[in-house]
């Protein structure tokens, strides 16, 4: 049964209206606005407050104030009972977050309706939020699970990545967050976005799906000519994924995932690919990849090199700073390194590479 509080100082205005809610409602009553605010707060809550304003102390503006200001109560719709009948009285009371007025001396009828009528409403919108964040959720668990069916692919056909998809993804959040932290990435980085860099990550080498087997199997050094049809990765990356972009429209979780894709090669000089970029002309998603893709590639077995030491890695990643990294970016890997080693020795592939990663 819903139950209804009200809040009135006149005993005789109580039980009129108890007496016209009582069979249809739980009634709770409280003759003045401390009590008021109590019942509204425990358990059971107030599923409707019909509250008086005029009341010696704190007046009914005053308690349905601190009930819209209460995360506990702020969704409980309030309907002034009143003798004012001012215009600017229902305007304060409306502004204050009221639902209705009902004005003394009242009809039992029109009192049962009212409440009938927002009680109806507040359960629809109720249902109407719990939809929203089942769909929420859904959509939520499609961004992840396309996100890792594409990643696999790509992690299907290139048998060096292994654990890189989930230590590059670790590495960006743990670079993305420390940076947010800083005032030169406070303005473009937030919690949100961070996790949609997370989430992203694993499609950097998507296009690699494209690249002959080959060139993208062969074990031992590329050629020159290899390693230029090898670089085309970026831009096959791209483009199908600013094709998915197209179809889900320009705010889409892919839009990041695309940048990381094109740009994740680019270095901070213009010497990179596939466009030679350089500065902040290339994306911040795409340099805090770099810097996690190329960490990633020095501590792990490939079949050209052994895995370097982790303080080989994080010579050679400052030795970039300002050529190929973002020195900025560089600096707080710096601080971080350690978070990086435990990144790496959570996810290594081989009993080699942890060893390695202790040095």
């Amino acid at each position: 049964m819903k139950q209804v509080l009200i809040v009135d100082d006149t005993v005789e205005n109580l039980l009129a209206l108890m007496e016209t809610l009582k069979s249809d409602y739980a009634v709770v009553t409280a003759k003045n606005g401390e009590k008021a605010l109590e019942l509204a707060r425990n358990k059971p809550q107030p599923d409707i407050v019909l509250l008086d304003i005029m009341m010696p102390g704190m007046d009914g503006y005053e308690v349905c104030e601190k009930l819209k200001a209460d995360m506990r109560t702020k969704d409980i719709p309030v309907i002034f009972i009143t003798a004012l009948m001012e215009e600017e009285d229902e305007a304060r009371g409306l502004a204050l977050g009221a639902v209705d007025f009902i004005v003394k001396p009242f009809c039992p009828d029109l009192v049962k309706a009212r409440v009938k009528n927002h009680l109806e409403l507040k359960e629809h919108k109720d249902n109407l939020e719990k939809v929203v964040k089942e769909r929420t959720r859904e959509l939520a668990l499609v961004k992840k699970v396309t996100i890792e069916t594409f990643a696999a692919l790509a992690e299907w056909r290139d048998p060096e990545t292994g654990g890189h998809i989930a230590r590059t993804q670790n590495y960006v959040k743990a670079l993305a967050k420390h940076a947010m932290k800083h005032e030169n990435f406070a303005a473009e980085l937030n919690e949100e976005l961070i996790e949609t860099l997370y989430l992203s990550a694993p499609l950097h080498d998507i296009g690699k799906i494209a690249v002959p087997d080959a060139i993208l199997l062969k074990p031992g050094k590329l050629t020159g000519e290899e390693f230029e049809e090898m670089k085309k990765h970026a831009k096959y990356g791209s483009d199908a994924l600013a094709n998915a972009e197209r179809s889900l429209g320009g705010n889409s979780f892919l839009h990041n995932a695309r940048e990381i894709s094109l740009n994740h090669h680019e270095k901070w000089d213009g010497s990179g690919y596939p466009m030679g970029i350089s500065g902040e002309d290339i994306p911040l998603s795409a340099r805090i990849m770099a810097i996690a893709d190329v960490y990633d590639a020095l501590i792990s077995r490939r079949v050209y090199k052994p895995p370097f030491p982790h303080s080989k890695a994080v010579r050679i990643i400052t030795e970039g700073r300002g050529t190929h990294f973002d020195p900025r970016l560089v600096d707080v890997f710096w601080d971080i390194q350690e978070e990086f080693r435990e990144i790496a020795l959570e996810f290594a592939d081989f009993d080699e590479e942890r060893e390695t990663l202790k040095m």
